[in-house]
């Protein structure tokens, strides 16, 4: 895990996103996903001063998985909630610890921003995630996972 590094998504990286983007539509079984939306997100994403963010887990010059997220208020706290909205990571990839990097990563960028806490959702079916999840964060009583900072 140690030669695995994370870093902002950056313009050069369209291709790889792309494939990568469309196999968590694919896991998710999302078709007929709109080429806008998609080409919105990468627009978002790439934006210094939106709200959306991304990060790619990196081993050399391999991108292996990303990671979106975003900053939103919450009425429950002083400071921002920080949700994780997308993460995958190249079957190849798996069972190498860039799950829980990327999402590290994530609880730093949002230690940064003073943010309360991390949370995200899964499928009930997604197992594989779940065990990870499971062991990085605490179950809500939902399939909604919720990382205390």
């Amino acid at each position: 895990m140690s030669d695995i590094r994370v870093r902002p998504l950056e313009a050069n990286d369209r291709a790889v996103w792309e494939e990568l983007w469309h196999g968590y539509l694919s896991f998710y079984k999302v078709s007929n996903f709109s080429p806008e939306v998609t080409e919105a997100t990468w627009q978002r994403l790439l934006d210094p001063n939106g709200p959306l963010h991304g990060l790619v887990a990196v081993e050399g010059d391999e991108v292996l998985g990303l990671v979106h997220y975003l900053f939103h208020p919450s009425s429950w706290t002083i400071g921002p909630y920080c949700y994780l909205q997308d993460l995958f990571t190249f079957p190849a990839a798996r069972r190498r610890g860039v799950g829980e990097v990327l999402i590290e990563a994530v609880a730093d960028a949002a230690r940064a921003q003073n943010a309360a806490r991390v949370y995200w959702l899964t499928h009930e079916s997604n197992a594989p995630g779940r065990s990870l999840y499971d062991r990085v964060a605490r179950h809500a009583g939902f399939i909604h996972y919720i990382k205390d900072l």
